[in-house]
């Protein structure tokens, strides 16, 4: 074999190597993590030690823990959109400063429609939001 058709050959090969490394990472990276418990990137407020968590299931059901409320809701996931309907949230006793936080971050649930997931990091994305969870580690 020539030395240009070696050379063409490894450049192939290689060029084959990383579509395929590329669409691993891709399809990896496009999995939705399901029946997890993702924490919101967030320091816990002044007087609490809690963070918002979501943990949706693979059937679409969603347990949304705030810094006060709890509740229900479904979240619709198809592609790289998500739809997520928040349900009846029951109150706990809470500070002002959180009751406002709450009722921020149930706005912004409601309104994303995109995500992403980059290690144990989604991202939520919507028209005026991004919200950025870290799946826990247990």
């Amino acid at each position: 074999m020539s030395r240009s058709k070696l050379r063409e050959a490894v450049r192939l090969g290689l060029a084959g190597a990383l579509l395929v490394a590329a669409a691993q990472t891709a399809r990896a990276q496009a999995e939705f993590p399901y029946e997890r418990d993702l924490l919101l990137d967030a320091r816990p407020m002044r007087g609490s030690k809690r963070v918002p968590i979501l943990a949706i299931e693979s059937n679409g059901r969603a347990q949304i823990d705030l810094w006060c409320k709890r509740g229900q809701g479904e979240a619709v996931i198809g592609g790289d959109s998500i739809t997520i309907l928040v349900g009846a949230m029951r109150d706990e006793a809470c500070t002002p400063e959180r009751a406002q936080a709450d009722e921020e971050m149930i706005a912004a649930l409601g309104q994303v429609t995109g995500w992403s997931v980059s290690g144990d990091v989604v991202t939520l994305t919507g028209a005026a939001t991004t919200l950025r969870f870290r799946a826990a580690s247990h």
